[in-house]
């Protein structure tokens, strides 16, 4: 086993085995859960849609092809391409909280999505006022709290989670870099062009 392999099953069974609470295990159940969680989403719309209006369906659009790309790229791609083996079904001893299916493991596709959703929101709210914010935090806050829930529940390695993250990051980059290139390129073009033939 590689070295960074072997710090990486040591960091999972610290997470797993030793830095656990009972008290906290329906907590982590619930964060790692979309259908019991999805509603933190739906807020999380609201919360948009209220404070930016049109601006804020264009950043939920922005958001969910940010997590396509992300879901794509870590369930599509590396994870038939890496083959790695849960660490449920490949350690001994894993405190395994949820059913699991076969699937495998790197890159976490929790992380990676809920990232894409958390950088999209820090590139258009992180310099309104103080309650978008805090918005802002309390999203990023909830993505390493899904990150870190699939670690705790016993489904991934620490390694699939930041692998995860750094998947969500640049698919959200790419989302908003291509969307600024198309209203740069051709949405402000013609909308100048329009303006300047209605002014003659």
């Amino acid at each position: 086993m590689a070295p960074i392999e072997q710090a990486d099953v040591w960091l999972f069974r610290l997470l797993n085995l030793r830095l656990v609470h009972p008290a906290v295990d329906d907590l982590m159940v619930f964060l790692t859960n979309g259908s019991l969680s999805r509603h933190i989403g739906i807020l999380a719309a609201l919360f948009m849609v209220i404070r930016r209006g049109r601006q804020g369906f264009l950043v939920i659009l922005l958001a969910l092809l940010a997590v396509g790309m992300a879901d794509f790229i870590a369930s599509g791609i590396f994870k038939p391409l890496v083959e790695r083996i849960r660490p449920c079904f490949a350690l001994d001893q894993v405190r395994l909280l949820i059913h699991q299916s076969r699937s495998y493991s790197f890159a976490s596709s929790h992380a990676a999505n809920s990232a894409a959703v958390a950088a999209m929101t820090w590139i258009f709210f992180h310099r309104g006022e103080r309650i978008e914010k805090l918005f802002t935090s309390l999203m990023i806050a909830y993505a390493l709290a899904i990150g870190f829930s699939r670690i705790y529940v016993g489904v991934h390695y620490p390694g699939d989670v930041l692998g995860g993250i750094m998947i969500g990051l640049f698919s959200a980059a790419i989302v908003y870099l291509l969307f600024s290139w198309i209203v740069k390129n051709i949405v402000q073009p013609r909308f100048m062009r329009q303006n300047a033939l209605s002014g003659e």
